[in-house]
């Protein structure tokens, strides 16, 4: 069953004791008799943990294709409240902490008509959701999603994450420069960078790479990272639940909250050190280089 759905038969009756405890909102359609609770649950999960069709989940469970679609229908908002509680908000991250910074495109299909889903850097369709770890790689916030179209600087506005905390012990990749958080440089145009900014890039990077792990573990979820294929108002549910079920899953004390190979607190605290003597070193050197200059104020 754990491969099936991520998660074992314990954790499972666990979801459905706090799925039977939501109350559900007026008009919201009831899991199908014939499959039960813990059934339906288990075809909703198995649906967001491989993205499979749901006559093929219908075929394993003994039902047809239209009893699992109601089934995913009843149970995915379900999943959504009675995991709220594990879900961190930007409020809960600590303001002393240092944490990485980076966007990911859950894609979907090309709705008609929707063409505010249309990422120019992903060439296709999704919702942008912005992601924090920390800097050892475990996983603290995960935002509300965003259309696809906008930038990841205008998606991390939007979640307010950085509204009452210092941006500075932020790391985060070029997209984010201009919100005072460590990044690395960007090449100017017609020119090339200087070999000590190539340095302290690479310092950065040593550390940054880690919000690459912690995104690809979230994407364990194929459904997270293989096109939506159910309706598009019930695509921001989904997310929820998803995100929802990834950190009970992590609470719970599942593999993948941090990635075997995350940096140390010495390796971390060296690639820190290294990247702000670097920039010391060149601040305090002559200024009659303009172009220092103005890659120092970037």
């Amino acid at each position: 069953m754990h491969h099936t759905t991520g998660f074992d038969r314990e954790e499972i009756i666990d979801l459905c004791i706090r799925i039977n405890s939501v109350q559900p909102g007026a008009g919201s359609p009831n899991w199908p008799p014939c499959l039960g609770l813990f059934k339906s649950v288990v075809a909703a999960l198995t649906y967001m943990r491989h993205n499979r069709t749901q006559a093929e989940i219908g075929e394993s469970l003994g039902v047809s294709q239209p009893t699992i679609s109601r089934a995913i229908s009843a149970v995915t908002p379900l999943v959504s409240e009675a995991t709220r509680e594990f879900v961190p908000t930007a409020d809960d991250l600590d303001p002393d902490a240092q944490y990485i910074l980076d966007g990911t495109l859950l894609p979907c299909w090309s709705w008609d008509g929707h063409k505010e889903l249309y990422s120019g850097k992903h060439k296709t369709t999704g919702m942008n959701l912005q992601v924090a770890c920390t800097i050892y790689g475990k996983l603290a916030w995960i935002s509300d999603p965003v259309n696809g179209s906008r930038h990841d600087n205008y998606c991390r506005e939007e979640s307010g994450v950085l509204l009452t905390i210092n941006p500075r012990n932020w790391i985060g990749d070029k997209g984010y420069i201009g919100n005072n958080m460590i990044t690395p440089f960007r090449k100017p145009a017609g020119g090339e960078l200087l070999d000590w900014q190539k340095e302290y890039n690479s310092e950065v990077n040593k550390i940054r790479w880690m919000i690459e792990q912690v995104i690809s573990h979230f994407k364990n979820w194929t459904i997270m990272h293989t096109d939506y294929r159910r309706p598009l108002k019930t695509f921001e549910t989904t997310i929820s639940a998803v995100v929802g079920l990834h950190f009970y899953r992590t609470v719970s004390g599942r593999p993948g909250e941090s990635h075997p190979r995350a940096p140390t607190e010495r390796n971390v605290k060296v690639s820190l050190h290294s990247a702000l003597l670097i920039i010391s070193s060149r601040t305090r050197a002559s200024g009659s280089s303009e172009r220092t200059a103005r890659a120092l104020d970037r």
